[in-house]
């Protein structure tokens, strides 16, 4: 059954998130076409083991880096108004990204909360902390949010900064970035979602430190969900490396020169996924997967499909236990009601819709009672005649 994104996220390590990342529509779309994008969106996710939707903020970010956007920046709607389609269109829960470099952060709060029914957020901190900003700070952020009613966050870890070179290139003997999360982590988060992942040297290293300080400061690793986004061209993969992605270069070259990109980055994310599973085995960080597709390029949105699909195999396959994915009916069907109230009877539909695991438990309980009963009587008159 479809679990609240709170239980996936917060419980053991025993359980997985699996989720799949996109970005809202363009700013000013009218809403029968947000309608018509997320159906399509949906039509292709809705077969794949995921918990839910990420809904991602896009900003500008003109602080990040002295290059060259290569994409040009194209505003989106809001991710919470997106969010709240997807999570009504498909019954499945959605995590919201959310820049905190907005001055109208305590109002959008609100409106995500209350008008769309929001109760997961994940917090972004400033792209850079040169420049004048508007809005809270991070810590700012985390603690208004920790306040409101129902509200859970989550935050983002960048193994890019948990390097020897950036340590160094910050005045540090020693990379800092498990610390920021340990710092987030008691102030209330509880998960984080990591950019995307195309080293898995660094993002072992910063797990194995992660759970190494939190083992000594007594704490429960939070879960980390680790992103994927495939790329099938030069241009995509320079966005990537804009992003503050590094792509080593034998990597880059080896998934450029195939005939085709897309499906040599595929196959190479997936190995990236194993080697990081095979690493940080028994350290104790439960870990997720959510994939993306940085660009609108047809290529890339498709291989986001596959890519999913295989990385949900890898983790899943090594929990080293049986696992399946199966159908449940989220909403009964639309005319159900008519159908009961015109007949008076319940309609045959009806009966697959999805109950309550505790009645079912329940049920199963009462069953093995009374069948027992019933074997020792018949025993009991057995003897007796």
């Amino acid at each position: 059954m479809s679990l609240p994104l709170s239980a996936l996220l917060l419980r053991s390590s025993a359980l997985v998130s699996i989720r799949k990342g996109r970005r809202a529509p363009a700013e000013g779309t009218p809403p029968h076409k947000c309608q018509e994008i997320a159906n399509k969106f949906l039509s292709r996710s809705r077969v794949l083991a995921a918990d839910g939707y990420i809904v991602y903020d896009i900003q500008d970010e003109p602080g990040r880096t002295d290059a060259e956007r290569p994409f040009p920046f194209r505003r989106v709607m809001d991710s919470s108004g997106h969010a709240s389609l997807l999570a009504r269109s498909s019954g499945r829960d959605c995590v919201v990204y959310k820049c905190v470099a907005d001055r109208e952060f305590d109002g959008w709060l609100e409106r995500a909360r209350r008008t769309h029914g929001h109760s997961c957020v994940n917090l972004v901190g400033r792209a850079s902390s040169k420049g004048e900003y508007q809005g809270p700070t991070i810590s700012e952020a985390m603690a208004r949010v920790a306040a409101a009613d129902g509200m859970e966050f989550g935050c983002v870890c960048i193994a890019e900064r948990h390097t020897v070179e950036a340590a160094r290139a910050r005045g540090r003997d020693y990379p800092t970035e498990h610390l920021n999360m340990v710092r987030k982590h008691r102030a209330g988060a509880g998960w984080f979602i990591s950019q995307a992942v195309y080293d898995s040297s660094q993002t072992v290293r910063l797990l194995k430190d992660y759970a190494a300080v939190c083992r000594s400061e007594g704490l429960a690793p939070r879960k980390v969900v680790l992103t994927f986004a495939p790329v099938s061209r030069k241009k995509t993969m320079n966005f990537i490396k804009w992003l503050g992605v590094r792509v080593p270069e034998e990597a880059e070259a080896e998934i450029l020169s195939a005939e085709r990109p897309v499906d040599r980055s595929i196959g190479f994310l997936c190995d990236v996924l194993r080697e990081i599973l095979a690493e940080c085995a028994g350290v104790g960080v439960p870990l997720g997967i959510s994939c993306e597709s940085v660009s609108i390029f047809k290529a890339e949105i498709d291989g986001v499909h596959e890519l999913f699909r295989r990385l949900q195999c890898i983790l899943l396959d090594s929990r080293g236990s049986p696992w399946k994915v199966s159908w449940v009916e989220v909403f009964p069907p639309a005319n159900c009601e008519a159908d009961e109230e015109e007949s008076g009877e319940v309609a045959p539909s009806s009966a697959i819709t999805e109950r309550d695991p505790y009645d079912v438990a329940r049920a199963g309980l009462l069953g093995v009672i009374v069948g027992g009963t019933a074997v020792s009587l018949g025993v009991m008159l057995g003897k007796k005649r």
